[in-house]
């Protein structure tokens, strides 16, 4: 699994944080950018892969020891789960394959929420905070905006330029897809919410990653 630490390199992080300065010099809108390793621990999906590998590969080696009666195949697939579950543990993505989307959309909407909270971009004095919110094993983005925001613009807003930036994750290229989504969110909060001669900066440039806690 990538790390959140690693994801981006030192020179793409200081080209997302001039980009998230940048867009909040026309607004009093405040945009916060995160990463997280996953969005969730999907331990049915993984269970449930563990389960159909390690079946799969005990009638493999029934079949090739000629061997093949139920008193010798339940005692294959016991003794080769656990090193399955090892190798879905070693490998996540593996386990997306049992996930359906729907779980997937649920688990990062949920993770991006509570981020939200965790964060405190609830805290900003106008209710004008966005969070653009990244989870890496799913390759998945939510863009989400504190109340002040989604009483102008609808959530569904946010979903092409969530969209847009997933696409740019995925094809390697996630520091300048996450720069020109930044750019977008600043471009329509100025719309709506020009800047304040008295704006202050309430959340920081910088990539947010999960407290150690919290994962």
């Amino acid at each position: 699994m990538q790390r959140t630490e690693t994801f981006f390199s030192p020179a793409e992080r200081e080209q997302i944080r001039q980009a998230v300065a940048a867009a909040e010099s026309a607004t009093s809108g405040e945009i916060a950018t995160m990463i997280v390793e996953s969005s969730g621990s999907y331990r049915e999906a993984q269970t449930f892969g563990a389960v159909l590998l390690a079946g799969f590969a005990a009638v493999v080696v029934a079949v090739a020891f000629h061997h093949v009666t139920i008193w010798s195949y339940i005692p294959l697939v016991v003794g080769l789960y656990f090193p399955a579950l090892l190798l879905f543990r070693a490998f996540p993505r593996l386990k997306l394959s049992f996930v359906g989307r729907r779980r997937l959309h649920e688990a990062v909407r949920e993770r991006a929420l509570r981020a939200f909270y965790e964060k405190g971009l609830y805290r900003t004095r106008e209710e004008t905070g966005i969070l653009i919110f990244i989870s890496l094993l799913e390759r998945k983005v939510w863009i989400l905006g504190d109340r002040g925001i989604n009483e102008k613009i609808a959530p569904n807003f946010w979903g092409e330029i969530a969209g847009t930036l997933a696409r740019g994750l995925r094809e390697g290229k996630g520091g300048e897809a996450l720069c020109r989504a930044v750019a977008a969110c600043g471009v329509e909060l100025s719309r709506h919410f020009p800047r304040r001669p008295d704006d202050t900066n309430e959340l920081q440039d910088e990539i947010l990653t999960p407290d150690p806690a919290s994962g």
